[in-house]
Formats: structure tokens, C-alpha cells, sequence
């Protein structure tokens, strides 16, 4: 067998570990060519076909399978070796992929990088915004940001930002011919904006006021799965909306929307920084926790 190149087998370990030329290129800041090229030497060298793919999808074959399982933990060690080196620097260096929902990385993520990249400078930060569920060991990220009753049991995680707390709200024009719902059961008489997960299904909004709990499945002319356009169609008179508070304070104070159910929206912990939990963690995730741990946004 021919002198195998450690370059193509980290290609080859990003392309399974993201299912996705594409993917597996970003990360490796590569073209989609360049990393295909380099799949196919590794494969020619090694005289067997370890991908299968299409336009459509990408799947290891039973010996790409058996490659990945057997090298990824060597490369792991490898990585955890190369991060021992960073006890011997001054600051942490090295690079952080971080998945979040979108509304997370709008209200806590990213007001906390841009807040950590001033303190670490040496330290590069990727933030994916996805607001479908992600296994991020899978997706080769280095952490994710969710609620905390999406995170699996085998992470750690760490308080990131403040409480949170919803907001039902509609324009000032809306209900001057409606009444204002006294009830979270009057709404089902309004026409609401609905909200879609990526995976399809409805958010059935929630409530809460002294110990009695109630899920109301709202109805309405228009669905959309990105509250920051349910923002902007509540501020259209399109319906009443049910999203976070910290998406329109600035709307409410200024008399731009305004506010019903107030009494039904109490706060519940926020959102989460999770990480798997590993031997060693990476210089530059263990700043970040640490960052995390003691500043307040």
C-alpha cells in the first residue's frame, strides 16, 4: 500500500464526521474541489472506495465505516497532545465551532463572543446558526448553545445569559377592534402567527401563573419559523405573536407593539453552553467556559 498522507485522512474524517462535501469543505477551508481531489487520492492510494455519493447525500461505505471508527480516536489523541502545547503559551490560540439556535446566538451568544474575542484575540470563533436539534460531537462542533431541557444527559453545561422570558404581543392598530385576551384561552379566538420548528411541528405556546400550567395550540393565517419575522409581522398587524421578550423590548417602549398575558409569561432559566465531556478540553473552549462562568451580560 502506498505512504497515505495524514492531510487526506483529516479530509476523509471531516467528510464523515458532516455527511457533506460542503460542510466538510468550510471546515477545512477548502473548495469543494480541492477536498474532493484530495478524497479520491486518499482513496486511490488506499484502493478502496470509503464514500459513496451522489448530489443528494453523502454515506460511508463498510470500509470508510471501519476507517473512521478505528482513526478517530488516534486523531483525537493527536488533537489532545497538540493542545497540551498550549499550557506552555501566555494565552490560548486555536479555533472554536459553535452550533446555536438562532434566537440564542441573537440574545446570548454572540453579545458574549464579540465580548470574549476582545480578551482572547488569538482565539477565532465560528458560530453555526441551526434551529433544528444537532448532535454536536456528530456535527464536529466544539459546543452548542440550547435550552436546557434539549441537552442530552452526557453533556456538561453552564448557564449562559440571564433568565429568560416570552412576550405575547401585537400592534396598538390590532386590537383597536378586538378585545385584548384576559385568558391564554382567548387567544384561541384571535388570529395568531404561528411558529414551525425545522423539523415541521407547531410550538404550542406555553404558560404559567401560580402553579397552574396551560398549553394553548394556537391558530392563524400565517406560520413562520424565525421570530424575528414574527416580529415584524406583529409590527404589520398580521396577528399576536408569542416570542422572547428580549426581541422587542425597544418595540414596547417605544409603543410600537404592545404587550397582553403578562401575568401568564413568569421567567424560566435561560439558555445553556453545553460541551461533551472529554479528558481534556481545548485551550480555547476551556477559556470560553471559563469566560462564560464569570461574566455577565
Amino acid at each position: 500500500m502506498k505512504r497515505i498522507d495524514p492531510a487526506g485522512l483529516s479530509v476523509f474524517l471531516a467528510v464523515a464526521t458532516h455527511r457533506s462535501f460542503r460542510k466538510a469543505a468550510t471546515e477545512l477551508g477548502l473548495t469543494a474541489s480541492a477536498l474532493s481531489h484530495a478524497l479520491r487520492g486518499l482513496e486511490e492510494r488506499l484502493g478502496l472506495r470509503l464514500v459513496n455519493r451522489t448530489t443528494r447525500s453523502v454515506a460511508l461505505t463498510e470500509a470508510g465505516e471501519r476507517l473512521f471508527n478505528r482513526v478517530t480516536p488516534a486523531f483525537r489523541d493527536i488533537s489532545d497532545a497538540l493542545e497540551d502545547l498550549n499550557n506552555f503559551r501566555g494565552a490560548p490560540v486555536g479555533a472554536l465551532r459553535i452550533n446555536a439556535a438562532k434566537t440564542s446566538a441573537e440574545l446570548v451568544l454572540l453579545p458574549m463572543v464579540t465580548r470574549f474575542l476582545r480578551a482572547y484575540p488569538d482565539v477565532t470563533v465560528d458560530i453555526i446558526v441551526d434551529d433544528g436539534f444537532v448532535d454536536v460531537v456528530a456535527g464536529g462542533f466544539d459546543a452548542g448553545v440550547r435550552f436546557g431541557e434539549s441537552i442530552a444527559g452526557d453533556m456538561i453545561a453552564v448557564p449562559l445569559g440571564p433568565r429568560q422570558r416570552t412576550a405575547i404581543i401585537a400592534s396598538p392598530d390590532y386590537f383597536k377592534t378586538r378585545d385584548m385576551p384576559k385568558h391564554p384561552r382567548d387567544l384561541l379566538s384571535l388570529p395568531c402567527i404561528r411558529y414551525r420548528f425545522a423539523g415541521g411541528r407547531f410550538y404550542r405556546w406555553e404558560f404559567e401563573r401560580g402553579g397552574t400550567e396551560l398549553e394553548i395550540e394556537v391558530d392563524g393565517p400565517l406560520t413562520l419559523d424565525d421570530q424575528d419575522l414574527m416580529v415584524d409581522a406583529a409590527l404589520d398587524g398580521a396577528g399576536v405573536a408569542y416570542v422572547f421578550e428580549g426581541l422587542v423590548q425597544h418595540h414596547l417602549a417605544e409603543g410600537r407593539l404592545v404587550r397582553v398575558l403578562e401575568d401568564w409569561c413568569p421567567y424560566y432559566p435561560g439558555f445553556f453552553l453545553y460541551y461533551p465531556g472529554r479528558r481534556q478540553l481545548p485551550a480555547a473552549l476551556r477559556a470560553f467556559v471559563d469566560f462564560v462562568k464569570t461574566t455577565k451580560l
